[in-house]
């Protein structure tokens, strides 16, 4: 649907029976994020705040709650999107089906932007704080902007051909930045903004940000679509808007004149101020660092402008219906980027970025009776050199051929699949002292860490264990068992002290373990050294959640009678791993309780959220 603008947008959704309108005034501090977390939770639609406490603006959120709405507002160009992502990556197929491609090229027509006069873009100038300041968790450093459009140019080669946008955190006030003056800009390493960046430091200059926020849902959904090298997000949100997105050029800067709002400002070379904490989407809050610091030059907003934001939290939220739609869009050109890799997974429960859940092929040596792990191992490097697939931590990747019908999304049975396979003294590959996420705290700094894969190929080693029976009394440290699926067991431990005490621990409950789990520990194959053996094991994302988000490979894998042989390291008994919370680690994300309480009078008053 070509949507003119987020208002027209609504519209359609409220006709359509996709929206709920909440008349009565919200707070931005906790209370809109509340009723947001809530809203997503259930299955609500998407929800428009028409009165926000201290703002002149109106605020919406869920837009993209739910896959088959994001469907919705693309329904008229989503196939014409995914045929020119596959012809990108493969030109032949027009060939090989010319009438299938043949209204391609009408189609790229709305990927060029039309550049306006200003005066005909109807934009008004105000200022920072009158914009919605919404607080999403107690212990954020202030408001932030969730959903933000950040817009940047190559000082080589300004213009929108060489621009980039991404998604990233803005925060607007509080800590020590001067209100109206001054606001953060957070984005994680590997993006396309800290290119940019690096090239204007090289010559001394600022760099010009614009952020939009707002404008056709397809601006916002472009600014997170992993898209193929040339073309610019600012292009794609035109050709999956079906309309042409327009702009004007003020002071150096470019202002998108389709979103509701844009702010403008430049990045001095190495001019930092220190951002944070946020609530972030592997369920903990981000700390307080120094990261570059924007000097605001102007703000613009349309006449009744509407603020669209969301929420990131402990997933599921928002962002993965955002993941689930990149899919639908691009998801088959995964095969033709990474030869041999048949699929791959972000694991939503665990935080998205820490685990990859992946499916390769073994193609070169079919004459092998009994396989062992060789090309997925390319291809797992593939993988972790890969845009955002590069910030994970653990890889497991399996070989198609040992199970055609292998499904990824279907975690627990894939990783039962690796489980049955895997040998520990072979298919354990580490990356130490490497890169990893900025947002996890789980590793020795910030943005540092290590890796590890876990390539599982050949025939069925074991049948897993589906009922536990301790062999032998609890050791020292050692309070409580509790089988999380068939082959994974979550152990209660002793508080996490340091790691000089935490090799001592291991090396002696291994030992002790070996008694407790006796013959039953080949059927036993992961370990899980935790805090609570109850909570892990109570939902399975609980055991993603606190596994993967918790540990670093190199500093939190041992195993049962582990050795060192030609700088591979290995066990020959069940691999532990520590997911135990560390003193390092970021405080997990609590709601408040006064704003829940008043936020159940809101769900219960109101004649549509009390039907959710």
């Amino acid at each position: 649907m070509g949507y003119k603008s987020l208002e027209a947008c609504i519209r359609d959704l409220d006709k359509n029976g996709q929206l709920i309108r909440i008349k009565e005034e919200v707070d931005p501090y906790l209370e809109m994020s509340s009723i947001q977390l809530r809203a997503y939770e259930k299955g609500a639609p998407a929800i428009l705040f028409e009165k926000i406490k201290g703002c002149e603006f109106r605020g919406l959120s869920n837009l993209f709650g739910d896959l088959n709405r994001s469907k919705f507002l693309f329904r008229d160009t989503m196939e014409m999107v995914q045929r020119i992502a596959l012809l990108k990556k493969d030109p032949i197929l027009a060939l090989k089906n010319p009438v299938k491609y043949f209204s391609t090229p009408k189609h790229l027509f709305n990927a060029l932007p039309r550049k306006i006069a200003k005066r005909s873009s109807g934009l008004i100038e105000t200022t920072i704080d009158k914009l919605p300041q919404i607080t999403c968790w107690k212990n954020d450093g202030g408001p932030y902007v969730t959903l933000p459009i950040v817009y940047t140019e190559d000082s080589d080669q300004p213009g929108w051909m060489k621009s980039n946008m991404g998604m990233y955190r803005i925060q607007l006030g509080g800590n020590d930045f001067i209100q109206n003056e001054e606001i953060g800009l957070h984005y994680q390493i590997h993006r396309g903004i800290g290119v940019h960046q690096s090239k204007a430091n090289a010559k001394g200059l600022p760099l010009k940000v614009s952020i939009f926020v707002g404008g056709p849902p397809s601006l916002s959904f472009s600014a997170v679509m992993p898209l193929p090298e040339g073309l610019p997000e600012f292009a794609f949100a035109g050709m999956l808007g079906g309309k042409r997105m327009r702009y004007f050029i003020e002071d150096g800067y470019t202002v998108c004149a389709d979103a509701d709002f844009v702010i403008t400002g430049e990045v001095m070379p190495h001019d930092v101020k220190p951002e944070g904490p946020f609530g972030d989407h592997l369920g903990y809050y981000s700390l307080t660092h120094d990261f570059p610091l924007m000097k605001v030059h102007k703000v613009y907003h349309k006449k009744e402008a509407i603020w669209p934001f969301t929420v990131v939290g402990r997933p599921p939220q928002e962002d993965t219906s955002f993941g689930a739609m990149i899919h639908e869009l691009a998801g088959d050109t995964v095969k033709l980027e990474l030869p041999g890799v048949k699929a791959v997974h972000a694991v939503d429960a665990s935080g998205v970025h820490p685990l990859l859940f992946a499916i390769g092929s073994e193609r070169y040596t079919p004459y092998i009776k009994h396989r062992e792990p060789a090309e997925i191992l390319t291809q797992a490097n593939h993988i972790l050199g890969f845009g955002q697939m590069s910030l994970a931590k653990f890889l497991f990747i399996a070989a198609e051929e040992d199970n055609k019908e292998l499904n990824i999304h279907e975690e627990s049975s894939f990783l039962h699949h690796i489980l049955e396979r895997v040998d520990w003294e072979r298919d354990l590959h580490f990356y130490t002292k490497t890169s990893m996420d900025t947002l996890d705290y789980s590793g020795e700094g910030l943005n540092t860490g290590s890796k590890v894969v876990v390539a599982a190929a050949g025939d069925k080693r074991r049948d897993l264990l589906s009922e536990f029976e301790a062999k032998s009394q609890f050791p020292d440290g050692i309070t409580n068992f509790k089988l999380v699926a068939p082959g994974i067991l979550a152990v209660s431990c002793s508080a996490f002290d340091s790691y000089d005490s935490a090799e001592r621990q291991m090396s002696e409950w291994s030992n002790d373990l070996k008694l407790v789990l006796g013959d039953q520990m080949d059927s036993l194959p992961l370990l899980l050294m935790c805090d609570d053996a109850d909570f892990v094991s109570e939902t399975y994302n609980n055991f993603l959640w606190t596994t993967f988000t918790r540990a670093n490979p190199s500093h939190d894998i041992y195993g049962i009678d582990s050795y060192t042989h030609k700088k591979h390291w290995a066990c020959k008994g069940s691999l532990m791993i520590d997911t135990r919370i560390k003193p390092h680690h970021a405080p997990p994300l609590v709601l408040d309780d006064q704003v829940e309480r008043r936020v159940d009078e809101i769900f219960k008053n109101h004649p549509d959220l009390a039907k959710l």
